[in-house]
């Protein structure tokens, strides 16, 4: 399987675009050279095609992106019907970066060991591939033929194309494991800062669960895993950080931050205080106190 490679610093040119509905069963692809770009989104029925030796069969909600080559053909007869979309690419030098699995070889503009992981700032798309919703792909290149015949447009037609190419990544195989990376560091974040606009309650590890809807194992895995310590630990070790600060810049009675904090009573306050900084919330305002008395 190759895998095709665009920086998305390098624009894409917009060329054209449209719908296919082969006229019968006996339709067969033109033969020629493909000078550009040529992306297929098939709908109905079988896409029999060539590109020199290499031969691709495409079937509803798959697409094919096939570069400039000197030779495409159609290899069989069928009725199909198919969405698609011609550019070029970095003002037409068409020099993208080929790829190919499992070895990942780079091509001659890459001397580096390529693996074929997700990159912000690029495109990186199998040749071949199925589509998770092919329906976003069609609206988009629907809207890119309308804006054309609308206003002709080089840069809304450019941005336009990038779109389409862009989604089609999103939907292959490569984004899905730092899709999933993203979404997974976002709930990390969501949970932080649920800890902290709540430390003011008795926050048990159960609340946070419900509240994002995860098994309460599951989240105190996943929060671990993270953080390197326990979310039960982790909401401790925040109200004990909001407790030091009070302790240190307020003359608030231990009772009332306790209270503040969620704590029942100034007693379990303390042994929670003392289990993290090893000192007594009255030990650790006295030691502050002292080592911030300077001379005048």
């Amino acid at each position: 399987m190759n895998y095709i490679r665009f920086h998305a610093d390098q624009e894409f040119t917009y060329h054209w675009c449209g719908k296919f509905v082969s006229p019968d069963d006996n339709w067969t692809h033109l033969t020629r050279d493909l000078m550009d770009y040529e992306l297929f989104v098939v709908t109905e029925g079988l896409l029999f095609i060539a590109a020199n030796q290499r031969e691709f069969t495409v079937a509803p909600g798959e697409y094919l992106l096939m570069p400039p080559t000197p030779f495409q053909h159609g290899i069989k007869k069928s009725h199909c019907v198919f969405y698609w979309m011609h550019f070029g690419y970095h003002n037409e030098k068409n020099d993208h970066e080929l790829l190919t699995a499992p070895s990942c070889l780079p091509s001659a503009r890459d001397s580096s060991t390529t693996s074929l992981t997700y990159t912000p700032g690029r495109i990186l798309l199998p040749e071949q591939g199925r589509l998770t919703s092919p329906d976003r792909i069609i609206i988009l290149m629907k809207q890119l033929q309308d804006s054309d015949r609308r206003y002709r447009e080089i840069t809304l037609n450019r941005y336009l194309c990038s779109a389409v190419l862009s989604e089609v990544a999103l939907q292959g195989q490569i984004y899905p494991a730092y899709g999933n990376q993203i979404i997974k560091e976002q709930l990390y974040q969501d949970i932080c800062d649920y800890v902290f606009w709540h430390l003011t309650e008795n926050l048990k590890v159960s609340q946070v669960a419900n509240y994002f809807g995860y098994n309460e194992k599951y989240l105190t895995t996943f929060f671990k895993q993270r953080a390197g310590i326990s979310l039960k630990q982790y909401i401790l070790q925040i109200k004990m950080e909001r407790a030091k600060a009070d302790l240190s810049e307020t003359t608030e009675p231990v009772s009332q931050i306790a209270f503040r904090l969620g704590f029942s009573d100034s007693h379990n306050f303390s042994n929670a205080f003392r289990k993290i900084t090893g000192l007594s919330p009255s030990e650790y305002r006295d030691s502050y106190n002292r080592h911030n008395v300077f001379p005048v």
